[in-house]
């Protein structure tokens, strides 16, 4: 049998390090404990340092770590890093750099990813230019590190994430052969821009050619970057068979191995601490809800939600709407249904006349002026969301037995309105949905029922997929309902989670009870502790081939 190869020590290198963008932020600060256990001190996590002279709400900054290399480190052109630890379950080492400094040289390194590469950097525009500048000050960071350890003594892998992060994997792959490249898509930029223009990928995928889509799309930098890092890195990987096969017709390489995304129990409360957080989330919505509309929902109304980026059709948004519109028409409509959009739009701020009601509980008892929706926006008339509310006249009238909410702001616990962190509100749902059409794993709905609140995806993500992988299948069985879904059936769709959101709503107290837990004991086999086995495997893989090299 092969001998495993281990890593002496692990760099991880992402935009989301310390920065909560999006999923990808999930998946690291999950992962990191167990990560944390395997190789206690010896992952090095390297993020952008975007908070200046601010404090970092996630990083604790630390005087004494790597304080030996930090005093010998000649990093160019006065390069500032902080070192710390990441605040979070395992408190893994980071280290976060400034890379603005290195901004005037940018065009030096993309001639030589050119020359070296081919990676063709001229037609970059938008986060291109400050995507790479960190990459490649993250690059100089492990080299100056592995210098200071002696790293050629030792199996190091630098495991780089998106294509935010390519330079930084083609500049080590030169500079230390003897590095272990490792590359994690979490999804492509291509298939992502595809999907996004409305083309459909699905049905087509095997007559699309990524260069030539990138072209049409206008996205050729990122894909050639994300392409070429993808093929020269000791082992690809990505998050899920429905993405590697994107990436296999897209991106030219099959991805070495799929590492599915795990979660980790200790982000969902204690019983009693739970109890007190779902009443206060449950108060929080219901007030809400009243002083917008100027009706109070009755105790037992059903509150469902759909968050996550504001991707308007590859999260599903635009069908989590319709089908709300065709619930508000059903005459098997009995319970009160509030529909909450949990999608950071571009907030001006929170809106002051339902501040002001909030700050006066009881008072409401007429609609305020657009009363679905809890922030201003400094693009509200083009807004997706807001146009097909209007477009669906979802007007959230008195009388309404389905009302819907638009919160666009990121729900940090500070936003003016809500002041809950995202997971404080979940808490609260008696439901959540999730319709993605391009959804590579699908963090949402896992959140979800680890939080023992059922969900509904789609057999296009990634963790759907996983779902109908199991012996179990059925929202009463798994707490999840996995609703088929193709480039061409909106409409049969829009119709099938509107039935299953009414069902959920008709379910009693003892069936919810029943469907809560089967949708934890679900989630318990998506911990990290299940799923690391696959990074292990990935490791390997990349020190494998490093060994190769001369």
């Amino acid at each position: 049998m092969e001998k495993q190869l281990i890593p002496d020590y692990i760099f991880e290198v992402s935009w989301e390090v310390c920065n909560k963008v999006g999923g990808i932020y999930t998946v690291l600060s999950t992962k990191a404990k167990t990560l944390q256990k395997q190789y206690k001190d010896k992952i090095i996590f390297i993020g952008p340092d975007v908070w200046g002279e601010k404090p970092s709400p996630y990083f604790i900054k630390s005087k004494t770590l790597l304080k030996d290399w930090q005093r010998q480190a000649a990093l160019p052109q006065n390069m500032k890093i902080k070192v710390g630890r990441w605040d979070i379950p395992g408190k893994p080492i980071v280290i976060l750099v400034d890379f603005k400094a290195l901004y005037p040289y940018k065009n030096d390194l993309y001639g030589e990813m050119w020359n070296r590469y081919g990676v063709n950097s001229l037609p970059a525009y938008g986060d291109y230019d400050e995507a790479c500048t960190f990459a490649y000050a993250s690059a100089v960071v492990i080299e100056s590190f592995y210098k200071f350890i002696q790293g050629d003594k030792y199996n190091v892998v630098a495991h780089f994430d998106e294509w935010t992060t390519g330079m930084g994997l083609l500049h080590i792959k030169y500079t230390l052969p003897k590095v272990a490249t490792l590359f994690t898509t979490h999804a492509t930029s291509i298939g992502r821009s595809i999907a996004g223009n409305g083309k459909p990928l699905y049905d087509y995928l095997a007559g699309y050619n990524g260069d030539q889509m990138a072209e049409e799309l206008n996205i050729v930098s990122k894909h050639s970057l994300e392409k070429t890092a993808a093929i020269e890195a000791d082992c690809f990987t990505t998050v899920s068979e429905i993405t590697a096969k994107e990436c296999t017709q897209l991106l030219g390489r099959k991805p070495d191995i799929v590492t599915p995304n795990g979660f980790e129990r200790n982000f969902v409360p204690a019983e009693e601490i739970y109890k007190k957080r779902r009443t206060l989330s449950r108060q929080r919505l219901f007030d809400i809800t009243e002083a917008l509309t100027g009706e109070r929902p009755q105790k037992n109304a059903f509150l469902i939600a759909t968050s996550g980026r504001y991707e308007y059709k590859n999260k599903g948004i635009d069908l989590f709407i319709d089908a709300a519109k065709k619930i508000s028409l059903s005459p098997d409509l009995e319970r009160e249904i509030v529909a909450f959009i949990l999608v950071p739009a571009w907030v001006e701020g929170p809106r002051a006349d339902l501040k002001a009601r909030l700050a006066n509980p009881g008072i409401a008892t007429t609609p305020l002026p657009a009363p679905f929706i809890t922030h201003t926006l400094h693009n509200y008339d083009q807004d997706s969301v807001v146009n097909q509310i209007q477009y669906l006249n979802l007007n959230n009238k008195p009388g309404n037995r389905l009302k819907i909410i638009f919160i666009p702001s990121y729900l940090t616990g500070d936003d003016g309105i809500v002041d809950l962190s995202y997971y404080d509100l979940l808490i609260g749902l008696d439901a959540t949905a999730f319709p993605s059409y391009y959804e590579p794993w699908g963090y949402t709905p896992l959140e979800s029922i680890a939080f023992g609140i059922p969900t509904i995806t789609t057999d296009l993500s990634g963790f759907g997929q996983w779902i109908n992988s199991r012996e179990e299948q059925g929202v009463k069985k798994s707490g999840v309902k996995v609703l088929h879904r193709s480039d061409f059936n909106f409409v049969e769709i829009s119709e099938d989670l509107a039935d299953t959101i009414l069902a959920l709503s008709h379910c009693g107290k003892v069936q919810r009870a029943k469907i809560a837990q089967a949708a934890t004991t679900v989630s318990l086999e998506a911990e990290w502790k299940h799923f690391i086995v696959h990074y292990t495997q990935a490791f390997h893989l990349a020190l494998k081939k490093a060994s190769l090299r001369k």
